[in-house]
């Protein structure tokens, strides 16, 4: 092992940040996490998989939502996402606070990201051993970003990370279509995760959010709002792929 690998700040000979590699393969070893974006929204989903039968994996918080029009889930290292997750949510609150709307996705992602690029260069600190996939849905339409430890952010219409990311990103290929509703996209995304998962999936070993346009009563108008399925709502997607 050479200095170059114990610095954070300092390029290798061939140029690399030996400690994003390293970061990087933090995110190799996390749960699968999936991300599709429909005609009509945005699903994410990702493996809740811990080290014991005796955990209460209803604790476990694997995404979250940042603001109503926005959430984001991981691969990696758990305590990095919740940290990571505050910052969202304050950089959402200071957007709303000055303009009265909810943050436009690529805004949050470019700000997020470059949280985690600061990471990379600044002395006594280590990046952040995550990877996330925003979701949401502005005057865009849905948005699917995907934010790595360096820093960099990449839009996609569908995605993975985490330990399955090669085959899950092969069937997502094969699968995926641009006309996509979100019934189906959820569906989809269930059996990407189901490709390769170890194990019996439930639907307590999975966890599935998504963002789309909800209809407001009070106005008329359509307002995106971020929510996770309830443990029954898994249940009846797995009992019609099973």
């Amino acid at each position: 092992m050479d200095r170059y690998s114990f610095s954070l700040t300092t390029f290798s000979p061939n140029g690399k940040l030996l400690q994003i590699e390293h970061a990087l393969a933090a995110v190799g070893n996390g749960a699968t996490s999936v991300g599709i974006k429909a005609a009509n929204g945005v699903v994410v989903a990702t493996e809740k998989k811990t080290g014991s039968s005796l955990i209460d994996v209803s604790s476990l918080e694997h995404m979250a939502m940042v603001c109503d029009s926005i959430g984001m889930v991981y691969s990696g290292m758990g305590p990095d996402f919740r940290v990571l997750v505050n910052s969202a949510r304050k950089m959402a609150q200071q957007y709303i606070r000055i303009y009265m709307e909810d943050p436009p996705v690529r805004i949050l992602v470019k700000e997020l990201a470059s949280v985690m690029q600061e990471f990379t260069q600044s002395g006594g600190v280590r990046p952040f051993g995550v990877s996330l996939l925003l979701a949401g849905v502005d005057e865009r339409g849905p948005s699917l970003y995907q934010v790595d430890p360096s820093g960099s952010y990449f839009p996609w219409k569908a995605t993975a990370i985490g330990k399955n990311m090669v085959n899950s990103k092969t069937f997502l290929e094969k699968r995926f279509n641009g006309d996509m509703e979100l019934e189906d996209a959820v569906h989809t995304a269930i059996l990407t995760l189901k490709e390769g998962f170890e194990g019996q999936m439930t639907e307590q070993s999975i966890d599935v959010g998504i963002i789309s346009v909800i209809p407001s009563a009070q106005s008329g108008s359509a307002t995106p709002k971020f929510q996770r399925l309830t443990p029954t709502e898994i249940k009846d997607y797995l009992s019609n792929i099973m």
